[in-house]
């Protein structure tokens, strides 16, 4: 396929400075926070662990996959990703940071109890009180600084005014709680956030540095934390519930089909194990993929059933063909039927 002129995120995993090439964003989704931070962390080793040691090559993306991903980057709206375990969801987001040059993915994992609070910062008032305390048992002067008791989490750390965006993966929407979808609405459409431990001392400390979710320091100007450049949002989903309309409204929605026997899903996970694995013994691996993509069609299998595969019977039972393929059918065999559920 030949890549549109337009297309930023290529999705070949050849590393350029396609971000600089962003145009102006629309002018309800310009955002002026400061004071700008240049740079970002460098790739993070999930990164190197998601796409492969292998040069870090990207996923055969499909047009229509990557037509969606570059219009959100156009856009400045997050991506609502769905699909079955393994398609592909949460790799999508270290793939644009890989192959954009963006830095660390800043990850949120969602549990049933997590608020929004969560993702924006936490301030630790024990410590503080328990700093004054101990200071007062010395007889010593207690020098207040607030920013060492506060953490920016991984969504108030995308929302920093960092000159170019960072990636943010919210990794399993669907299990949060019914309230956490419209609180994050907010943050994510307004570009924002108010610290109001920092709001209460501003008139007298304006700027304070605070922890970030990259164990760095970043200055917050009276409380308020604003993007400059819209972080690059990827929000999975299992698709365990349904999201409400506003939230959808705001979203670019892509759906990750499952690999299947066609030609995009042999060529999604070839690269997937050639990321992991290398050249080597491709012949015995197009094997195990070939058998993954046709067996029990329709069933529900995940791609780490296929990688555990492959890495088991390469080091474990190399040499005895009737055994390797045991293995291998043992590990993949497909998550959704019955009799392999607990007994």
């Amino acid at each position: 396929m030949t890549t549109p002129d337009w297309f930023i995120f290529r999705g070949d995993g050849e590393q350029h400075d396609g971000v600089a090439g962003l145009p102006d964003p629309p002018p309800w989704r310009d955002f002026d926070g400061g004071p700008v931070i240049n740079g970002a962390p460098r790739l993070g080793t999930e990164s190197t662990r998601r796409l492969g040691t292998h040069g870090l090559r990207s996923l055969a993306w499909r047009p229509e996959e990557l037509e969606l991903i570059n219009a959100a980057l156009y856009l400045r709206r997050p991506l609502l990703v769905t699909g079955d375990p393994g398609s592909g969801k949460s790799t999508l987001a270290h793939a644009i940071a890989h192959e954009l040059g963006l830095g660390r993915v800043l990850h949120w994992p969602i549990v049933s109890r997590t608020t929004l609070r969560d993702g924006l910062y936490t301030y630790d008032a024990i410590a503080r009180l328990q700093d004054m305390q101990m200071a007062k048992e010395r007889g010593e002067p207690y020098t207040e600084d607030i920013g060492e008791y506060l953490r920016l989490g991984p969504l108030g750390t995308a929302l920093l005014p960092y000159e170019r965006p960072r990636v943010l993966l919210v990794d399993e929407l669907d299990k949060s709680d019914i309230d956490l979808p419209n609180d994050l609405l907010n943050a994510l459409e307004e570009g924002e956030f108010r610290i109001a431990e920092l709001q209460r001392i501003a008139r007298r400390q304006s700027k304070v540095p605070v922890l970030t979710d990259d164990d760095e320091r970043a200055p917050v100007k009276d409380g308020r934390v604003r993007c400059r450049a819209f972080p690059i949002v990827v929000m999975t989903s299992n698709g365990e519930r349904d999201f409400p309309a506003p939230l959808l409204r705001r979203c670019l929605h892509l759906d990750l089909p499952s690999p299947r026997n066609d030609e995009w899903g042999a060529a999604r996970l070839g690269a997937m194990v050639r990321a992991h694995f290398g050249d080597g013994d491709m012949a015995a691996n197009d094997e195990l993929i070939s058998s993954f993509l046709q067996s029990s069609p329709g069933s529900l299998r995940a791609a780490d059933q296929l990688l555990n595969a492959i890495y088991l019977t390469q080091e474990a039972v190399r040499d005895s063909e009737p055994d390797r393929r045991r293995l291998a059918k043992l590990l993949m065999r497909p998550l959704d039927h019955g009799e392999h559920g607990a007994r």
